[in-house]
């Protein structure tokens, strides 16, 4: 038997990928954005108890449910709720569960080079086999099929 002849991974693992990762970011922006919304009605109501201190929070609601979503359902699931319900799994690239850093890591740098690099940085995913965005690859992980 050739090693030449056998890729390194299945291949199928990774077949319509990318358009599923479209669709579970758009199912999990949505519900950080709610989450958000309802913890700024509570910073809202902190804010009064405070006199107005609480309300400096509003700038960094979303960022912190984001970081706290995907962190928290990455490593107690294997992949945010959209990831799953689209049938992903997020591991590391030697094929572990994912912990918590590195799922709050992997959200924290996708809005970054999102924000810096603009989305054309997710078309790295069109010049790698295992359609791996940027992100993906800077702290070695992987979203496949599960």
């Amino acid at each position: 038997m050739s090693l030449a002849a056998e890729p390194l991974y299945d291949t199928r693992r990774f077949d319509g990928v990318r358009r599923k990762r479209i669709f579970a970011f758009l199912m999990d922006f949505t519900a950080v954005t709610l989450l958000s919304i309802g913890a700024g009605v509570l910073v809202f109501f902190l804010g009064i108890v405070t006199l107005g201190l609480a309300w400096g929070l509003y700038g960094v609601i979303f960022p912190i449910v984001a970081v706290i979503y995907s962190g928290f359902a990455v490593a107690s699931y294997g992949g945010t709720p959209g990831m799953r319900i689209m049938g992903l799994v997020f591991r590391t690239e030697s094929g572990e569960p994912a912990g918590f850093v590195t799922g709050a890591a992997h959200v924290v740098l996708f809005y970054v080079t999102v924000t810096f690099l603009t989305p054309l940085v997710l078309l790295v995913s069109l010049f790698n086999s295992r359609k791996r965005l940027l992100q993906d690859i800077l702290i070695g992980a992987t979203v496949e099929n599960a």
